[in-house]
Protein backbone atom coordinates (compact mmCIF):
# COMPACT_ATOMS: atom_id res chain seq x y z
CA UNK A 1 0.00 0.00 0.00
CA UNK A 2 1.07 3.52 -0.59
CA UNK A 3 1.79 5.95 2.23
CA UNK A 4 -1.89 6.79 2.50
CA UNK A 5 -3.10 4.05 4.80
CA UNK A 6 -0.64 4.89 7.54
CA UNK A 7 -1.29 8.60 7.13
CA UNK A 8 -5.06 8.29 6.98
CA UNK A 9 -5.12 6.54 10.35
CA UNK A 10 -3.19 9.47 11.77
CA UNK A 11 -5.16 12.13 9.95
CA UNK A 12 -8.37 11.22 11.68
CA UNK A 13 -7.05 11.21 15.26
CA UNK A 14 -9.16 14.25 15.98
CA UNK A 15 -12.32 12.24 15.30
CA UNK A 16 -12.55 11.18 18.93
CA UNK A 17 -12.95 14.82 19.96
CA UNK A 18 -15.81 15.53 17.56
CA UNK A 19 -19.33 16.31 18.69
CA UNK A 20 -21.61 13.25 18.70
CA UNK A 21 -24.02 12.77 15.81
CA UNK A 22 -27.73 13.05 16.15
CA UNK A 23 -29.72 10.00 15.18
CA UNK A 24 -29.08 6.30 15.53
CA UNK A 25 -28.41 5.83 11.83
CA UNK A 26 -25.60 8.38 11.79
CA UNK A 27 -24.03 6.78 14.89
CA UNK A 28 -24.19 3.40 13.18
CA UNK A 29 -22.39 4.83 10.16
CA UNK A 30 -19.59 6.24 12.29
CA UNK A 31 -18.98 3.04 14.23
CA UNK A 32 -17.87 1.29 11.04
CA UNK A 33 -14.70 3.33 10.80
CA UNK A 34 -11.68 2.07 12.71
CA UNK A 35 -10.57 4.00 15.79
CA UNK A 36 -7.53 6.16 14.99
CA UNK A 37 -4.41 5.38 16.97
CA UNK A 38 -1.80 8.00 16.16
CA UNK A 39 -1.49 11.76 16.24
CA UNK A 40 -0.83 13.87 13.15
CA UNK A 41 -2.13 17.13 11.69
CA UNK A 42 -5.83 16.64 10.96
CA UNK A 43 -7.33 17.63 7.63
CA UNK A 44 -9.10 20.95 7.53
CA UNK A 45 -12.85 21.04 7.43
CA UNK A 46 -12.67 22.15 3.81
CA UNK A 47 -10.57 19.09 3.01
CA UNK A 48 -13.02 16.80 4.77
CA UNK A 49 -15.85 18.28 2.74
CA UNK A 50 -13.70 18.03 -0.38
CA UNK A 51 -13.37 14.26 0.00
CA UNK A 52 -17.14 14.10 -0.54
CA UNK A 53 -17.01 15.85 -3.91
CA UNK A 54 -16.46 14.53 -7.42
CA UNK A 55 -16.59 17.45 -9.85
CA UNK A 56 -17.93 17.72 -13.37
CA UNK A 57 -16.91 20.47 -15.78
CA UNK A 58 -17.72 21.79 -19.24
CA UNK A 59 -15.54 21.55 -22.32
CA UNK A 60 -12.22 19.87 -22.98
CA UNK A 61 -10.15 21.58 -20.28
CA UNK A 62 -10.82 21.60 -16.52
CA UNK A 63 -11.29 25.10 -15.11
CA UNK A 64 -8.44 26.67 -13.18
CA UNK A 65 -10.66 26.76 -10.09
CA UNK A 66 -10.91 22.97 -10.15
CA UNK A 67 -7.15 22.59 -10.45
CA UNK A 68 -6.66 24.90 -7.47
CA UNK A 69 -9.25 22.96 -5.48
CA UNK A 70 -7.40 19.70 -6.19
CA UNK A 71 -4.10 21.29 -5.12
CA UNK A 72 -5.68 22.23 -1.79
CA UNK A 73 -6.84 18.64 -1.20
CA UNK A 74 -10.48 19.67 -1.55
CA UNK A 75 -11.61 17.25 -4.26
CA UNK A 76 -12.00 13.47 -4.37
CA UNK A 77 -12.01 13.37 -8.16
CA UNK A 78 -13.77 14.21 -11.39
CA UNK A 79 -16.52 12.73 -13.53
CA UNK A 80 -16.23 12.84 -17.32
CA UNK A 81 -18.95 13.08 -19.95
CA UNK A 82 -19.05 13.18 -23.74
CA UNK A 83 -18.75 16.97 -23.55
CA UNK A 84 -15.25 16.52 -22.13
CA UNK A 85 -14.06 14.09 -24.82
CA UNK A 86 -12.44 14.70 -28.17
CA UNK A 87 -10.36 11.52 -28.12
CA UNK A 88 -8.97 9.02 -25.64
CA UNK A 89 -5.54 10.62 -25.98
CA UNK A 90 -6.88 14.09 -25.25
CA UNK A 91 -8.67 12.82 -22.13
CA UNK A 92 -5.56 10.93 -21.03
CA UNK A 93 -3.49 14.12 -21.23
CA UNK A 94 -6.06 16.03 -19.17
CA UNK A 95 -6.30 13.30 -16.55
CA UNK A 96 -2.53 12.95 -16.33
CA UNK A 97 -2.30 16.66 -15.65
CA UNK A 98 -4.88 16.48 -12.89
CA UNK A 99 -3.25 13.45 -11.26
CA UNK A 100 0.12 15.23 -11.33
CA UNK A 101 -1.14 18.17 -9.27
CA UNK A 102 0.71 18.22 -5.96
CA UNK A 103 -1.69 17.67 -3.07
CA UNK A 104 -1.32 17.91 0.71
CA UNK A 105 0.25 15.06 2.65
CA UNK A 106 -2.27 12.33 3.39
CA UNK A 107 -4.43 13.31 0.40
CA UNK A 108 -2.08 12.24 -2.38
CA UNK A 109 -3.79 9.02 -3.43
CA UNK A 110 -4.97 9.01 -7.06
CA UNK A 111 -8.04 11.06 -7.84
CA UNK A 112 -11.21 9.22 -8.74
CA UNK A 113 -11.83 9.60 -12.47
CA UNK A 114 -15.36 8.38 -13.12
CA UNK A 115 -17.06 7.55 -16.41
CA UNK A 116 -20.43 6.00 -17.32
CA UNK A 117 -19.32 3.22 -19.67
CA UNK A 118 -22.13 0.69 -19.41
CA UNK A 119 -22.11 -0.40 -23.05
CA UNK A 120 -24.54 0.07 -25.91
CA UNK A 121 -26.36 3.41 -25.66
CA UNK A 122 -24.49 4.62 -22.56
CA UNK A 123 -20.82 5.17 -23.39
CA UNK A 124 -19.11 8.47 -22.59
CA UNK A 125 -15.84 7.44 -24.21
CA UNK A 126 -15.68 6.21 -27.81
CA UNK A 127 -15.27 2.46 -28.11
CA UNK A 128 -16.27 -0.69 -26.29
CA UNK A 129 -18.41 -2.27 -25.08
CA UNK A 130 -20.62 -2.07 -28.14
CA UNK A 131 -23.17 -4.47 -26.66
CA UNK A 132 -25.95 -3.11 -24.51
CA UNK A 133 -26.67 -5.02 -21.31
CA UNK A 134 -29.88 -6.39 -22.81
CA UNK A 135 -27.85 -8.03 -25.60
CA UNK A 136 -25.52 -9.96 -23.28
CA UNK A 137 -26.32 -13.66 -23.33
CA UNK A 138 -23.72 -15.21 -21.01
CA UNK A 139 -21.39 -14.55 -18.10
CA UNK A 140 -18.50 -14.96 -20.51
CA UNK A 141 -19.81 -12.12 -22.67
CA UNK A 142 -20.45 -9.94 -19.62
CA UNK A 143 -16.90 -10.44 -18.36
CA UNK A 144 -15.51 -9.72 -21.82
CA UNK A 145 -17.52 -6.50 -21.91
CA UNK A 146 -16.16 -5.52 -18.50
CA UNK A 147 -12.63 -6.10 -19.72
CA UNK A 148 -13.31 -4.13 -22.88
CA UNK A 149 -14.76 -1.23 -20.89
CA UNK A 150 -11.70 -1.29 -18.62
CA UNK A 151 -9.35 -1.07 -21.60
CA UNK A 152 -11.19 1.95 -22.94
CA UNK A 153 -11.24 3.68 -19.57
CA UNK A 154 -7.60 2.93 -18.82
CA UNK A 155 -6.56 4.22 -22.25
CA UNK A 156 -8.10 7.54 -21.26
CA UNK A 157 -6.72 7.55 -17.72
CA UNK A 158 -10.08 6.83 -16.07
CA UNK A 159 -10.11 4.44 -13.13
CA UNK A 160 -13.74 4.00 -12.08
CA UNK A 161 -16.76 2.93 -14.07
CA UNK A 162 -20.23 4.00 -12.98
CA UNK A 163 -21.46 0.57 -14.03
CA UNK A 164 -22.87 -2.04 -14.09
CA UNK A 165 -26.61 -1.44 -13.94
CA UNK A 166 -27.79 -3.99 -11.38
CA UNK A 167 -31.48 -3.20 -11.74
CA UNK A 168 -33.98 -5.97 -12.47
CA UNK A 169 -36.06 -4.98 -15.48
CA UNK A 170 -39.84 -4.89 -15.58
CA UNK A 171 -42.16 -4.81 -18.61
CA UNK A 172 -42.78 -1.16 -19.41
CA UNK A 173 -39.82 -0.06 -17.29
CA UNK A 174 -37.72 2.84 -18.55
CA UNK A 175 -34.39 1.03 -18.32
CA UNK A 176 -35.71 -2.11 -20.03
CA UNK A 177 -36.88 0.06 -22.91
CA UNK A 178 -33.43 1.66 -23.10
CA UNK A 179 -31.76 -1.82 -23.18
CA UNK A 180 -29.72 -0.95 -20.08
CA UNK A 181 -30.66 -3.94 -17.90
CA UNK A 182 -29.39 -7.51 -18.12
CA UNK A 183 -32.86 -8.99 -17.81
CA UNK A 184 -36.00 -9.45 -15.75
CA UNK A 185 -34.71 -12.26 -13.51
CA UNK A 186 -32.80 -11.23 -10.36
CA UNK A 187 -30.56 -14.30 -10.63
CA UNK A 188 -29.62 -13.50 -14.23
CA UNK A 189 -28.97 -9.84 -13.45
CA UNK A 190 -26.85 -10.76 -10.41
CA UNK A 191 -24.76 -13.23 -12.40
CA UNK A 192 -24.13 -11.01 -15.42
CA UNK A 193 -23.51 -7.85 -13.40
CA UNK A 194 -21.01 -9.76 -11.24
CA UNK A 195 -19.21 -10.99 -14.35
CA UNK A 196 -19.04 -7.45 -15.75
CA UNK A 197 -17.49 -6.29 -12.45
CA UNK A 198 -14.97 -9.14 -12.62
CA UNK A 199 -13.97 -7.98 -16.10
CA UNK A 200 -13.49 -4.41 -14.88
CA UNK A 201 -11.30 -5.67 -12.05
CA UNK A 202 -9.29 -7.73 -14.56
CA UNK A 203 -8.48 -4.43 -16.23
CA UNK A 204 -7.72 -2.58 -12.96
CA UNK A 205 -10.85 -0.43 -13.02
CA UNK A 206 -13.19 -0.12 -10.03
CA UNK A 207 -16.93 -0.69 -10.37
CA UNK A 208 -20.19 0.89 -9.19
CA UNK A 209 -23.44 -1.05 -8.84
CA UNK A 210 -26.50 1.07 -9.63
CA UNK A 211 -29.26 2.14 -8.88
CA UNK A 212 -29.98 0.94 -5.30
CA UNK A 213 -32.48 -0.26 -4.10
CA UNK A 214 -33.50 -1.02 -7.68
CA UNK A 215 -34.81 1.12 -10.52
CA UNK A 216 -36.18 -1.55 -12.84
CA UNK A 217 -39.85 -0.83 -12.05
CA UNK A 218 -39.59 2.90 -12.83
CA UNK A 219 -41.66 4.07 -15.79
CA UNK A 220 -39.70 7.31 -16.15
CA UNK A 221 -35.99 8.11 -15.93
CA UNK A 222 -35.07 10.39 -13.02
CA UNK A 223 -32.97 12.41 -15.46
CA UNK A 224 -36.29 13.59 -16.90
CA UNK A 225 -38.82 13.67 -14.05
CA UNK A 226 -39.45 12.59 -10.46
CA UNK A 227 -40.05 8.84 -10.11
CA UNK A 228 -42.06 7.04 -7.45
CA UNK A 229 -41.75 3.25 -7.23
CA UNK A 230 -44.56 1.67 -5.24
CA UNK A 231 -43.04 -1.83 -5.06
CA UNK A 232 -43.50 -3.52 -1.69
CA UNK A 233 -40.55 -3.87 0.66
CA UNK A 234 -40.83 -7.66 0.43
CA UNK A 235 -40.50 -7.52 -3.38
CA UNK A 236 -37.73 -4.96 -3.29
CA UNK A 237 -35.72 -7.18 -0.97
CA UNK A 238 -36.52 -10.46 -2.72
CA UNK A 239 -36.14 -9.23 -6.30
CA UNK A 240 -34.56 -5.81 -6.72
CA UNK A 241 -31.92 -5.97 -4.00
CA UNK A 242 -30.73 -9.47 -4.88
CA UNK A 243 -28.14 -8.38 -7.49
CA UNK A 244 -26.83 -5.72 -5.11
CA UNK A 245 -26.53 -8.31 -2.35
CA UNK A 246 -24.40 -10.53 -4.59
CA UNK A 247 -22.18 -7.63 -5.65
CA UNK A 248 -21.77 -6.52 -2.03
CA UNK A 249 -20.79 -10.08 -1.13
CA UNK A 250 -18.13 -9.83 -3.83
CA UNK A 251 -16.84 -6.54 -2.37
CA UNK A 252 -17.98 -4.09 -5.02
CA UNK A 253 -16.34 -0.77 -4.23
CA UNK A 254 -19.28 1.57 -4.72
CA UNK A 255 -23.06 1.56 -4.87
CA UNK A 256 -25.02 4.33 -6.56
CA UNK A 257 -28.23 5.22 -4.73
CA UNK A 258 -31.32 6.09 -6.73
CA UNK A 259 -33.05 9.46 -6.56
CA UNK A 260 -36.47 7.81 -6.96
CA UNK A 261 -38.91 7.67 -4.05
CA UNK A 262 -39.63 4.23 -2.54
CA UNK A 263 -42.51 4.67 -0.10
CA UNK A 264 -42.05 1.12 1.19
CA UNK A 265 -39.51 2.68 3.58
CA UNK A 266 -39.55 6.46 3.10
CA UNK A 267 -41.37 9.22 1.26
CA UNK A 268 -38.07 10.95 0.48
CA UNK A 269 -35.85 9.97 -2.45
CA UNK A 270 -33.63 7.04 -1.49
CA UNK A 271 -30.51 9.21 -1.86
CA UNK A 272 -31.84 11.47 0.93
CA UNK A 273 -33.06 8.68 3.19
CA UNK A 274 -31.07 7.27 6.10
CA UNK A 275 -33.57 4.41 6.19
CA UNK A 276 -32.42 3.35 2.72
CA UNK A 277 -28.74 4.30 2.81
CA UNK A 278 -27.67 3.65 6.39
CA UNK A 279 -30.23 1.18 7.70
CA UNK A 280 -30.97 -0.89 4.59
CA UNK A 281 -27.79 -0.69 2.49
CA UNK A 282 -25.20 -0.52 5.24
CA UNK A 283 -26.73 -2.14 8.32
CA UNK A 284 -29.04 -4.79 6.86
CA UNK A 285 -27.04 -5.62 3.70
CA UNK A 286 -23.59 -5.07 5.17
CA UNK A 287 -22.18 -2.69 2.56
CA UNK A 288 -18.87 -1.17 3.69
CA UNK A 289 -17.83 0.66 0.55
CA UNK A 290 -18.55 4.08 -0.91
CA UNK A 291 -22.14 5.21 -1.45
CA UNK A 292 -22.64 7.70 -4.28
CA UNK A 293 -25.86 9.33 -5.41
CA UNK A 294 -27.31 9.42 -8.85
CA UNK A 295 -27.13 12.95 -10.27
CA UNK A 296 -28.57 15.45 -7.78
CA UNK A 297 -28.98 18.12 -10.44
CA UNK A 298 -31.95 16.47 -12.17
CA UNK A 299 -35.72 17.12 -12.08
CA UNK A 300 -36.12 14.11 -9.79
CA UNK A 301 -34.93 16.11 -6.78
CA UNK A 302 -35.59 19.69 -7.82
CA UNK A 303 -38.24 20.10 -5.12
CA UNK A 304 -35.70 19.45 -2.35
CA UNK A 305 -34.00 22.81 -2.39
CA UNK A 306 -30.70 24.19 -3.61
CA UNK A 307 -27.68 22.12 -4.57
CA UNK A 308 -26.26 22.91 -1.14
CA UNK A 309 -29.39 21.61 0.57
CA UNK A 310 -29.41 18.45 -1.55
CA UNK A 311 -25.78 17.73 -0.69
CA UNK A 312 -26.53 18.10 3.01
CA UNK A 313 -29.56 15.81 2.81
CA UNK A 314 -27.54 13.12 1.03
CA UNK A 315 -24.59 13.26 3.42
CA UNK A 316 -26.81 13.19 6.49
CA UNK A 317 -28.53 10.11 5.04
CA UNK A 318 -25.15 8.34 4.91
CA UNK A 319 -24.00 9.06 1.34
CA UNK A 320 -20.25 9.55 0.88
CA UNK A 321 -20.30 11.21 -2.56
CA UNK A 322 -23.26 13.44 -3.49
CA UNK A 323 -22.94 13.80 -7.26
CA UNK A 324 -23.63 16.94 -9.30
CA UNK A 325 -23.06 16.28 -12.99
CA UNK A 326 -24.18 19.47 -14.73
CA UNK A 327 -21.23 21.78 -14.15
CA UNK A 328 -18.27 22.61 -11.95
CA UNK A 329 -20.22 25.54 -10.52
CA UNK A 330 -23.02 23.27 -9.30
CA UNK A 331 -20.53 21.02 -7.50
CA UNK A 332 -18.71 23.99 -6.01
CA UNK A 333 -21.95 25.46 -4.68
CA UNK A 334 -22.86 22.12 -3.16
CA UNK A 335 -19.45 21.88 -1.49
CA UNK A 336 -19.75 25.38 -0.03
CA UNK A 337 -23.21 24.57 1.28
CA UNK A 338 -21.96 21.38 2.91
CA UNK A 339 -19.11 23.36 4.49
CA UNK A 340 -21.54 25.93 5.91
CA UNK A 341 -23.74 23.17 7.30
CA UNK A 342 -20.75 21.55 9.00
CA UNK A 343 -19.72 24.86 10.55
CA UNK A 344 -23.26 25.32 11.89
CA UNK A 345 -23.30 21.80 13.29
CA UNK A 346 -26.07 20.65 10.91
CA UNK A 347 -23.71 17.90 9.73
CA UNK A 348 -21.39 16.46 12.34
CA UNK A 349 -17.67 16.47 11.71
CA UNK A 350 -17.35 12.92 12.96
CA UNK A 351 -19.76 11.80 10.23
CA UNK A 352 -17.75 13.72 7.63
CA UNK A 353 -14.56 12.02 8.86
CA UNK A 354 -16.03 8.53 8.69
CA UNK A 355 -17.32 9.12 5.17
CA UNK A 356 -14.11 10.76 3.96
CA UNK A 357 -12.15 7.81 5.30
CA UNK A 358 -14.15 5.42 3.09
CA UNK A 359 -13.45 7.59 0.06
CA UNK A 360 -9.74 7.76 0.82
CA UNK A 361 -9.53 3.99 1.22
CA UNK A 362 -11.12 3.60 -2.21
CA UNK A 363 -8.78 6.16 -3.74
CA UNK A 364 -5.81 4.25 -2.37
CA UNK A 365 -6.93 1.19 -4.35
CA UNK A 366 -6.73 3.07 -7.64
CA UNK A 367 -3.84 2.51 -10.04
CA UNK A 368 -1.36 5.36 -9.88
Amino acid sequence: MRELIAIVIALFAAALQAAPQSGASQRASERRAATPRASSPAPTLRQLVGQHMVFAYDGLRPPAALRRRIARGEAAGVILFARNVRSAGQVRDVVSGLQAIRRPRGLRAPLLVMVDQEGGPVRRLPGAPQRAAAEVSSSRQARADGRAAARVLRSAGANMNLAPVADVGRPGGALLGERRVYGTSPGRVASLASSFVAGLHDGRVRATAKHFPGFGAASVNTDDAPARIGTSLETLRRVDEQPFAKLIERKVDAVMVSTAVYPALDDRPAAFSSRWVTEELRTRMGFRGVAITDDLGTPAVRAYGSNARRAVLAVRAGVDLPLFSSSYRDGARAAEGLLRAARRGDVSRSLLRAQARRVLVLRDKLPG
